[in-house]
């Protein structure tokens, strides 16, 4: 294992799915807490429509994959306020368009279209320097806004109704959240994909969530969740020479169950 260590791709991957996991077990106990599961799939698949668009116009696929996110993560707040559309059909507009605009300008543009199996299924053993940079300021940027403002964001998540009556900004601050939330997913999709990104933002605060209710301890036990999985799965994967994002995924699928089974054992003790 060690030996993977002289190689500076891996060094890269290490570092970068590090940095990722902590942003992910911040953002997963938002997610699982205000119950936003489905909206966060929502914004994965919308996010094709942006690399689609960047691919044909010949612009950054992650740029407007970023601006793509952001637009519906604000989009879906805007339409489910006030109960004028229900939340999960606002995610069903957006989830549909979002595919549908990216496999139009996918199928527009002319030759190979590169690096598309990169964000459908991730490659983390490619991630550069400038990504690693970008990744390590915004999740320097999550957390210090999550420390600052952390009651704030733990009555807008769990109890919104009383969160306006204390005089705070909900709207303001589920919004950045939101924005949050949107970046974050752009930045992981190089990880493991769109396809298994839902996985690394639930499945660790699943697991934390089965020993507390208190999102502060929830978080810290879900970082912990989340690069320990992270960095056990890109291992294995090197070893056995099998894609980062499906260890990665198995690995913390396997500490759920096991999770699972400690929380059983202890509610019986």
């Amino acid at each position: 294992m060690t030996e993977l260590l002289e190689y500076q791709f891996f060094r890269f991957a290490l570092i970068g799915v590090a940095i990722l996991s902590v942003a992910a077990g911040i953002l997963g106990c938002y997610i699982v807490s205000r119950r936003l599961v489905s909206i966060s799939g929502g914004i994965t698949h919308s996010c094709f429509g942006g690399l689609g668009l960047g691919y044909y116009l010949g612009w950054s696929p992650v740029g407007l994959a970023t601006v793509f996110a952001v637009a519906s993560a604000l989009g879906v707040q805007l339409l489910s306020r006030g109960g004028r559309v229900r939340e999960d059909s606002a995610v069903a507009v957006v989830w549909a368009a979002g595919m549908a605009v990216g496999v139009t300008f996918v199928f527009l543009t002319p030759g190979a279209v590169p690096e598309l199996n990169s964000f459908l299924f991730g490659n983390i053993l490619t991630i550069t320097p400038s990504a690693l940079l970008w990744m390590a300021a915004f999740t320097a940027c999550l957390i210090a806004f999550v420390s600052c403002f952390f009651r704030k964001i733990a009555a807008c998540a769990f109890d919104p109704d009383f969160a306006r009556v204390a005089g705070v900004k909900v709207g303001l601050y589920n919004g950045l959240m939101m924005i949050f939330v949107a970046v974050g997913i752009v930045l992981m999709i190089r990880c493991v994909g769109m396809m298994l990104l839902m996985s690394m933002l639930t499945l660790p605060p699943m697991v934390a969530e089965l020993f507390t209710s208190r999102l502060g301890r929830m978080i810290p036990l879900s970082v912990a969740v989340s690069v320990g999985g992270c960095v056990c799965g890109l291992f294995l994967a090197s070893a056995i020479n099998v894609p980062a994002s499906a260890l990665i995924v198995a690995v913390q699928v396997g500490i759920y169950i096991l999770a699972q089974i400690v929380a059983h054992l202890r509610k019986k003790a």
